[in-house]
């Protein structure tokens, strides 16, 4: 029978490779955005209000999710897409505000754009990502 890595990886213990990636990104993420959260404020839209709480907030979703993943917690594959989710939208409006803007820089355009794909294959190794089986 064929195997994928996502089962291998379950079958001997490891976590999957698209979860390990999610773990770690996610922790750097989430502790950057709590030391530093004027870097990620301005990402956040106007109408949500004031930036600094959802920034906070962000973050500590971000080491939620990825001590869920890590732990193999059975929330933490649909938390963790549903947080994809909302990320998501906000990289929406950062493609889209980076595009409008006055001053418009081509890099930023360019990687604002780019990395709205790249949040499919993340969402999706979210829900492929192992649980703890219940006793």
């Amino acid at each position: 029978m064929a195997h994928d890595a996502a089962d291998v990886a379950q079958e001997d213990g490891r976590l999957p490779v698209g979860t390990l990636v999610l773990i770690g990104a996610f922790t750097l993420s989430g502790v950057a955005h709590l030391a530093r959260p004027e870097v990620f404020d301005s990402l956040i839209p106007p109408v949500l209000g004031p930036p600094r709480p959802w920034t906070y907030a962000s973050g500590a979703a971000e080491l939620a999710c990825a001590t869920g993943l890590a732990t193999r917690q059975s929330w933490a594959p649909k938390a963790t897409a549903g947080l994809l989710s909302v990320v998501w939208v906000g990289n929406w409006w950062m493609a889209v505000a980076a595009t409008r803007a006055e001053r418009r820089k081509p890099a930023l355009v360019a990687l604002s754009w780019a990395r709205i794909p790249l949040q499919i294959p993340m969402i999706r190794a979210a829900l492929r990502s192992p649980v703890r089986p219940r006793p």
